[in-house]
């Protein structure tokens, strides 16, 4: 235990260390702001002008109760930025690739299966800051649409199940990133290949041939873990979203440990 927990901390030294993450951190928060506060005096104003019966359209032609509008928007203001999470993880993981110091890491860590657990753990460590602090953004850019009407719905037990969900979908998600850059060895591999999987959902391929294959896909689980279903065509359960990621990055980083285990340095 006390080897892993060193082993740990080393890698999460070097993630914290390592320019470049703060740079991305700051640019995906940066933008995150740049986006949803734009919106949100309009937001705002459409809660002012709901219905006698509650109702307000917050997405386009989607009027809907207050409360559920509120919490839509709150899980769509996380999930929009957090696409760039997994490259995040790619840029983390592939660090010692491009400056191919490896071969010095495993002098310190001659454990492969240990080095990689590691990584997975600083890495998912750092992703989970970066993802809190985006649920904190979301959440301030929300309350000030909703402070002169009910600015307690953010602390009901369905807005934390929001916030937990995409914490959990941000850290998974991204874990596929790191795996993906490992299995290649190449950062930029692991970037083309998450923003492939984005792809494949947001051009609704998949959709079109079969909603049953779209939903196996890690941002289709992620809309169907945080998405309203009166709002969007979802694809499948919560529960089945959470099942998608879980197994994406366990998976993935079942590969990456065999291909790193045979892997010449």
């Amino acid at each position: 235990m006390t080897a892993v927990l060193a082993a740990i901390r080393s890698e999460l030294t070097k993630i914290i260390t390592l320019p470049v993450s703060w740079i991305f951190t700051g640019l995906v928060l940066a933008l995150q702001v740049f986006v949803l506060v734009p919106s949100a005096g309009l937001s705002a104003e459409a809660i002012q002008n709901r219905t006698e019966d509650g109702l307000v359209e917050l997405f386009v032609g989607s009027p809907q109760p207050v409360d559920e509008a509120v919490l839509g928007l709150l899980g769509a203001s996380s999930l929009q930025l957090s696409l760039l999470l997994p490259a995040l993880a790619a840029v983390i993981a592939g660090q010692e690739f491009r400056s191919r110091q490896l071969a010095s890491t495993l002098l310190a860590t001659p454990s492969r299966g240990l080095l990689l657990t590691a990584k997975v753990f600083a890495t998912a460590m750092f992703l989970l800051l970066v993802a809190v602090l985006m649920t904190v953004i979301s959440t301030v850019v929300t309350y000030t649409v909703i402070r002169d009407w009910n600015p307690g719905l953010l602390l009901s037990p369905e807005a934390l199940l929001i916030n937990g969900r995409f914490l959990a979908f941000a850290v998974l998600f991204s874990l596929v990133g790191l795996a993906l850059t490992v299995i290649a060895g190449s950062t930029l591999v692991g970037i083309v290949g998450t923003v492939a999987l984005i792809a494949s959902t947001m051009t609704q391929l998949l959709t079109r041939v079969s909603p049953t294959l779209d939903a196996l896909t890690p941002l289709s689980a992620g809309r169907n873990l945080l998405l309203d279903p009166g709002l969007n065509q979802l694809t499948a359960s919560p529960t089945h979203a959470l099942i998608v990621l879980v197994c994406w990055a366990s998976g993935t980083i079942g590969v990456a440990a065999v291909v790193l285990t045979r892997r010449d340095v």
